[in-house]
Formats: structure tokens, sequence, C-alpha cells
């Protein structure tokens, strides 16, 4: 019995071992009063939590755990300026990471508290937050000076001059996110090209942007974006005004740029192919599905993109046979989608067994290849 004892305590000191529970994410439903709850998580260093249901209090969760430093509340749709301003109260210094996406009573008023109370906040999710407006931008940019990386996604009342206020361009009242390098404005539909312009001349170190489904910006948004060489990733998917053209500014400008899509342009062609292997030749992962394009633009970036691990060209109804063997000749090749390429036939597509590194091939469902 004695040692039975021992064993029994062993593992439960075991259990609180900080160098167990290391990098863990906490996974909570806060229903009800649970006193030994955040004392726990606090003795086995977990500073990440993500809250799958809120009923009680969330300043209850920020004052048991001092040193929290990834809070996800994604999905919390009951949450509201009341609550997050009683909890966001005091100086939250810890802080870096933080997802209110599809939180929709979420307002400008709790931006205001988070950028006063958050200010080493790095990583703020805003996707969905549907209330958020051009002067939340503008909280963020004058308080939220480290921030690296912001979501908007879906935030249908951001236009240009919230984008002016985010980058401190044309003498907005803030000096601008100048430390941001990712930020996401898919289907942010009131952005146009002045909005890349103002990021084009304000955030000259940014690294990722996602454009996809803003159907405003057009060529000469892209000509702006083309100033910025830093950029490594691009989506632009669904953009409808985006041309050959436009990826031809690209070419010219952004030499650094791994990863592109430009899935679902309409105008996208042949042409834009042959600017990718001119300009492009660091891309990585390249996504042209539901694109105008032939063989022959297939055959082009083949020879020039020696590091394409990526190719995503599915629904591209006039390739054939031919461009699965032109794929073959493309030796950093992983993954393929070809998903829709309706005159690839069954045939035709054994010859990918060459692929020496070709992992993934998409017919339909992605699966093993």
């Amino acid at each position: 019995m004695m040692m039975l004892f021992q064993v029994c305590s062993r593992w439960r000191d075991a259990a609180y071992l900080k160098s167990v529970w290391k990098g863990c994410e906490a996974k909570l439903h806060l229903r009800r009063a649970n006193p030994t709850l955040f004392p726990s998580l606090v003795r086995r260093g977990i500073k990440r939590v993500q809250v799958l249901s809120l009923r009680k209090s969330l300043r209850e969760l920020i004052n048991g755990i001092p040193n929290l430093e990834s809070l996800n509340l994604s999905g919390c749709y009951n949450l509201s300026d009341s609550a997050l301003d009683t909890a966001f109260n005091r100086d939250i210094p810890s802080l870096k990471v933080l997802n209110l996406s599809l939180c929709k009573d979420v307002t400008d008023s709790s931006l205001g508290r988070i950028a006063t109370h958050c200010k080493f906040l790095e990583d703020l999710e805003l996707g969905g937050c549907t209330k958020v407006t051009n002067t939340g931008l503008l909280l963020i940019s004058w308080g939220l000076k480290r921030i690296r990386s912001l979501n908007l996604r879906s935030c249908w009342q951001i236009s240009d001059h919230g984008i002016g206020h985010l980058t401190g361009i044309k003498g907005q009242p803030s000096t601008g996110a100048k430390t941001l390098e990712r930020i996401s404005l898919q289907d942010c539909q009131k952005l146009t090209d002045e909005s890349l312009k103002h990021i084009s001349e304000g955030l000259p170190t940014i690294e990722q942007i996602n454009l996809s489904f803003c159907v405003s910006v057009t060529d000469t948004g892209l000509k702006s974006l083309s100033r910025v060489s830093s950029l490594g990733e691009l989506n632009l998917r669904s953009c409808d005004n985006v041309s050959d053209i436009g990826v031809g500014f690209l070419a010219e400008g952004c030499a650094g740029l791994n990863k592109l899509d430009v899935s679902f342009c309409d105008r996208v062609s042949d042409s834009s192919m042959a600017h990718i292997a001119t300009g492009l030749g660091h891309i990585r992962s390249l996504s042209m599905s539901s694109c105008q394009i032939t063989d022959a633009g297939v055959t082009r970036i083949a020879k020039d993109l020696e590091r394409l691990e990526t190719l995503n060209i599915g629904q591209c109804t006039r390739l054939t046979d031919k461009t699965v063997q032109t794929i073959t000749e493309i030796k950093s090749i992983r993954s393929v989608d070809l998903y829709g390429c309706t005159k690839i036939s069954s045939e035709g597509l054994k010859v990918l067994n060459k692929c020496e590194n070709l992992k993934v091939v998409n017919r339909g469902l992605w699966h093993p290849f």
C-alpha cells in the first residue's frame, strides 16, 4: 500500500512539471465557477488558452493566469464590448496573441481597450468582426506598436481611409503600424487600388498580403505593390479585375515573391506564365486554378521555375496530357492540383510516376501519390 502511494505521488508530481506542458494550449469551457482551475493551469506553466464556450466572466481568466501569452476567443459569439472592457481593465504586457475571429459583437470600443492595455500584442485576429470600422484601425495603429500580424477578413466596413490610418499615410493622425509583416484583407470589398498605394508607401517591410475576393483591386493597384521588394506571399484569388498586365508589374518589382495565388482571375492567361517565368524565379507555390492557361504556358514555367514545389492548376480546361508530361520535367515538384482538367486522361497521369519528389496529386480528392 505504501509503495502504491509513493508511485501515485510521483505521477501526480510529474503531471505538474512545467517541462511536460511547455507550449501546450488549454481548451476551456468557462461555464461555471471552478476555483481550482486557474491555479492548476498556472502551476503547470500554461500560458496559452482557447475558450471554447463562454458563460462566465472573462475577467476571471485574465486575472487567474497573470502571464497569459495567447488567448483564443474565436467563435465566442456572445462576447460583447462590455465583457472585454471588464476583462481588459489593466495592462497585460505578457499577451502576444489575441484571436477574436467571428466575435460579431466586438466593435471599435473593444479595440480601444486592447490598444491601451495590450501594447505588446504581436498577432491580432479580427476575421468576421463585421462591426469593426476605420476608427478601429486608427486605434490599432495608435496603440499596438509591435503588431506583426493582422487578420481583417470580412471586416466589411473597412475602406481605403482605414488602411490609410493603419499605414500612417497622407497626414493621418497616427504613425502607422510600421512593424506589420502579415495582413489579411480577404473579402474587404470596399478596398480599392488606393489601399494598395497606402500599403506600398507606408508598410515597406510587409511580407504577406491576402487580397482574395477584393473585387475592386485592379492592375493599377498591383503596380503600386510592385514597389514592395520585401513581399514574399500574395493572394489575389477571385480578384476579377486583375489581368496579365498586373502579374507583369509584380514580375518586374517583386523578385522575392515565393508564393502567388491568382486562381479564378479570368483575365490571367499564358502571358502571366511568361511574366512569372521571367521575373519570379523564386516561386515555390503557384496557384492558377480556373485561369485561361494552356499547355504552352505550363511549358514556359517548367523551364525556369527551378524551386517550384506546389502547382495548383485545377479547372484549367484547356490543359491536356502534354501538361502532365511537362510537369515531370519540374524536378522540385511535390504537390499538383489537376482537379477538373477534363482533357487530361487517366493514361496521361501515369507519367507522374517519374516525379521522384511528388507526394500529392489532386484529381478530385487529395490522396498520397
